[in-house]
Order: C-alpha cells, then sequence, then structure tokens
C-alpha cells in the first residue's frame, strides 16, 4: 500500500479536492466516481459524501492501494 502525507492548507479540504490534488483522479469526475464505487475510507468508516471536509489527522484509504495521513 502506497503511503501519502498531505499537509492541509488551511482548516480542511474537501474529499474531491484531496483526490485531485494527490494524484489519485486525473478530474473530478473520476474523483466523483471513485467516492460513489464506496473505494474511499475516512479513519476506518465509509465515506460516501463527495465534499466531507477532512482536517488534519484524519486517515483516508482509498481502496488498498492508498493510505493518506492528513497533517
Amino acid at each position: 500500500m502506497e503511503k501519502i502525507e498531505f499537509t492541509i492548507n488551511g482548516e480542511f479540504i474537501e474529499l474531491l479536492g484531496l483526490l485531485k490534488a494527490t494524484g489519485i483522479a486525473q478530474t473530478g469526475g473520476h474523483a466523483k466516481m471513485i467516492v460513489e464505487d464506496e473505494e474511499v475510507f475516512r479513519n476506518g468508516e465509509l465515506e460516501i459524501r463527495k465534499r466531507a471536509k477532512l482536517v488534519p489527522g484524519d486517515i483516508i484509504e482509498v481502496g488498498d492501494e492508498v493510505r493518506i495521513v492528513l497533517k
């Protein structure tokens, strides 16, 4: 599993923005498909809100491929 540390500029980042900023999704449409396919987990729980506000300390997992630690 690839591990990424991502630093948030500001209080939060929306889930779709994170998927694009880390290169997991090439476009906004691709990011939406990843979330709709129920491949994203936030702190071990399924995350289906495309615009969920992610904060430092959250751990995002996309399938069994990527783990993102937010700072």
